[in-house]
């Protein structure tokens, strides 16, 4: 990825300013956040003040920082970050942004940026002679069927062709942009098939009717029920004959050797006690798997149990050995990010009385306030008088190395600690946060 840098300073202009449609607009923008939580309204505001601008200037990323009391840094970051935002002159009357991508590339993306360099400047982001055109390459634009296709500020071109291309450059030089429809270039909606729907062109009919099977021949005989199987499996204690139909019908019979194969299956099961040994009659190949000391009741089988037993076999070879069995490690608990290495005890003793609103101070916000007021920093005297090493313990405990004295927390706590709100206006020329 290309480095993103502001324009030469001998193009940036001294100052910017949202027109007055623009400043209402961006006010009513502004209120959509909750409070503490205006500053997500930046890239709306960035791209507000491109539309009118046609460019995102150093003195509007300042403008906004400010409108949103948000450090420079950080609104720049935001606006070299988004391909969307363009740091430097462009045309006055268009901007093309070519798509590149292989999609478009395969379609003739190539012939489109030839005619970009002939007709408007040899190089992307350059001017053309008058001012009024300059063009990129850039990547996907999100319409790959419909490729080639170029994006011109809010409208995509799509389909196009290299003479249908020179139109379009011709048109918005002269002016006459607004006579270009946006979309596809050809007798297509949006990316459905050239020339309209190729499918599903019969009109539905208004009311379906319900499918009637033929009846059967005169001369074909009836079908005869069959009688039901047999069944051989045993009937659940709890279901009567009435409940389970399908039982009323098995021969007496069955029944019998039904009764023969719980017999012995109870049998089998009464000579199965937890001794140790095998049962050879449940499966004649067992070989055991319990040791002796996971016989239960000294090997003899146990009558109604008070207590929940063990499973047989699932003890430990040390418990066989007569070794306690060391007891599963508890989950660690959960580390205290807000504590000095991860201790319960907070990091500054937190002043008597009423919590002052940490939020006040640029660059805290709810939840940053809530991990202060763990550490016991609950006081904007507090937060005034820090040392060098009270700062240390905060950065490392929370993480965030630089932020005290990049937002200039000190100052701020100072204002606010001296004379509350109206100290910190007259302190920084503005209302905290």
């Amino acid at each position: 990825m290309v480095a993103r840098r502001l324009a030469d300073e001998s193009v940036q202009p001294a100052a910017f300013a949202f027109t007055a449609e623009n400043a209402k607009w961006a006010e009513w923008k502004i209120g959509l956040y909750p409070t503490g939580r205006q500053q997500s309204a930046v890239i709306p505001l960035l791209m507000r003040a491109q539309d009118q601008d046609g460019w995102v200037s150093r003195a509007t990323i300042e403008t906004i920082a400010d409108m949103l009391s948000m450090a420079y840094i950080r609104v720049l970051e935001v606006a070299t970050f988004y391909t969307q935002f363009q740091l430097q002159p462009v045309g006055s009357r268009a901007h093309i942004q070519v798509c590149g991508t292989t999609p478009c590339m395969l379609r003739g993306a190539g012939d489109l940026i030839d005619i970009c360099k002939s007709k408007i400047h040899p190089d992307s982001h350059h001017l053309n002679a008058d001012g009024t055109m300059s063009w990129e390459e850039v990547e996907c634009a999100g319409a790959c069927v419909n490729a080639p296709m170029v994006t011109i500020y809010h409208d995509t071109y799509e389909d196009l062709t290299a003479e249908r291309f020179e139109e379009i450059v011709d048109a918005f030089a002269a002016g006459k942009g607004d006579t270009i429809k946006p979309g596809p270039q050809i007798d297509r909606l949006t990316s459905a098939a050239e020339g309209g729907r190729t499918t599903l062109l019969e009109k539905p009919s208004a009311k379906r009717t319900k499918f009637v099977p033929p009846p059967p021949p005169a001369d074909a005989a009836a079908p005869v029920a069959a009688a039901p199987a047999p069944t051989t499996a045993s009937k659940p204690k709890d279901v009567s004959e009435e409940a389970a139909p399908a039982l009323k019908g098995t021969p007496k019979g069955a029944k019998v050797s039904q009764a023969k194969a719980e017999g012995e299956r109870k049998a089998a099961n009464a000579s199965a006690k937890a001794n140790g040994k095998p049962n050879k009659a449940m499966r004649e190949d067992a070989t055991g798997a319990e040791s002796k000391a996971a016989k239960i009741d000294g090997g003899k089988a146990p009558g109604k149990a008070t207590k929940a037993a063990p499973a047989v076999g699932a003890m430990t070879t040390s418990a066989a050995k007569g070794k306690a069995a060391k007891p599963a490690k508890a989950a660690p608990a959960e580390v205290n990010p807000v504590a000095e290495k991860g201790g319960s005890a907070p990091l500054f003793k937190a002043p008597k009385g009423t919590p002052d609103d940490l939020k006040l101070i640029s660059g805290v916000g709810p939840v940053l306030e809530a991990r202060l007021n763990a550490l016991g920093i609950t006081k904007w005297s507090q937060v005034a008088k820090f040392t060098a090493g009270d700062i240390a313990k905060v950065e490392d405990s929370l993480s965030f190395k630089g932020r005290v004295a990049r937002d200039n927390w000190l100052a701020q706590a100072a204002a606010l600690a001296k004379g509350g709100e109206a100290e910190y206006i007259r302190v920084f020329g503005k209302k905290p946060r």
